[in-house]
């Protein structure tokens, strides 16, 4: 964990993200909280890191996503030298997913 960011303020955003039920509440905060843009780089970045554990190539990432090789950079580096958080969400996601089953 960066002892960086750690404050009350980004407890009580999580806490505040820990209570959302549905995608549909996350939707209805997410908008309120992020400005169209942010959110859809926050996105963008998420569906970067599932696709590089797909190994797909910075080619075909940036022509499925437009992401930057800057961004698909630093997300690959999260990826291999960082807290795994992307790795523990996308392997609960799998592990939750119907084909799973």
């Amino acid at each position: 964990m960066n002892k960086k960011i750690k404050s009350e303020a980004v407890d009580s955003l999580f806490d505040a993200v820990l209570c959302l039920k549905t995608r549909e509440e996350c939707y209805i905060f997410f908008e309120d909280l992020c400005t169209v843009n942010e959110l859809l780089s926050l996105s963008q970045r998420f569906e970067v890191a599932e696709m590089l554990r797909q190994h797909k190539t910075y080619l075909e990432i940036t022509e499925k996503t437009g992401a930057s090789t800057a961004t698909i950079s630093r997300v690959n580096r999260a990826l291999n030298y960082g807290n795994d958080g992307y790795e523990m969400v996308l392997d609960r996601m799998e592990s939750q997913s119907p084909e799973k089953g």
